[in-house]
């Protein structure tokens, strides 16, 4: 481990807020209502607004979900592609006691710490509304890292390396996606369809919400046991 990670999760994992503290933030970290739940709407939010910018707003907001896809994607496939590391709450080596280190979660364990999925989906979801609207998006950025991001590291699930590189492909995918010369390619053409057909594209927007903000967790899940039991 490098210095960086090395100081910062030495200093964390000295810091105890008491039981109370500790299970408030493990369930910000854990619970999707403080992740996508609060992201997420924002975007519905930009969708049914009406105003002179309607038709380029909802582009935004359709190449920012699927920017925040992407991310997930992409972080699925770098755990697979890097070298596994492991996460701080179960590197022995280390010898740190870390606040949640009673609330272990056996599927973490196998699932390598670097980069942050969590950064990678989040920041790319919390760049698309900074994008549309700075006052907005600032917020998300600050919620995103805050409510996200820091107690993921203070509960020794990532390193702050792994959360600082997972934002920063969250952010570079989502100003990539979101750029006027690709927007168009995709997000226009999507747009025209949504407006042909408003039903299955209503019910689509829901199934694909409901996957972001739960993080595909029980496909995942799925997936895995079914490939376990092949």
């Amino acid at each position: 481990m490098n210095s960086f990670d090395s100081s910062i999760e030495t200093y964390l994992s000295n810091l105890h807020f008491g039981h109370l503290a500790t299970r408030s933030i493990a369930s910000i970290a854990d619970l999707y209502t403080f992740k996508g739940l609060v992201l997420i709407p924002v975007l519905w939010w930009m969708w049914f607004q009406h105003d002179e910018r309607r038709e380029w707003r909802r582009e935004m907001v359709f190449a920012t979900l699927f920017s925040g896809l992407a991310a997930l994607v992409v972080g699925r496939l770098l755990t697979h592609w890097l070298p596994f590391r492991v996460r701080p709450v179960y590197n022995a080596e280390l010898h740190l006691q870390f606040a949640g280190s009673d609330l272990n979660d056996a599927l973490l364990s196998n699932w390598s710490s670097f980069p942050s999925d969590h950064a990678m989906l989040w920041m790319a979801v919390a760049t698309g509304i900074f994008l549309v609207s700075r006052r907005i998006g600032v917020l998300a950025i600050l919620y995103t890292a805050l409510f996200i991001c820091l107690p993921r590291a203070y509960l020794g699930f990532h390193y702050p390396t792994d959360l600082l590189v997972g934002a920063a492909v969250g952010i570079v995918i989502a100003y990539v996606m979101t750029r006027d010369a690709i927007r168009v390619r995709y997000a226009t053409p999507a747009l025209r369809w949504i407006e042909r057909h408003p039903a299955p594209s209503g019910m689509l927007a829901f199934v694909l919400c409901l996957e972001l903000v739960t993080q595909f967790d029980e496909l995942r899940t799925l997936a895995s046991s079914v490939v376990r039991n092949l």
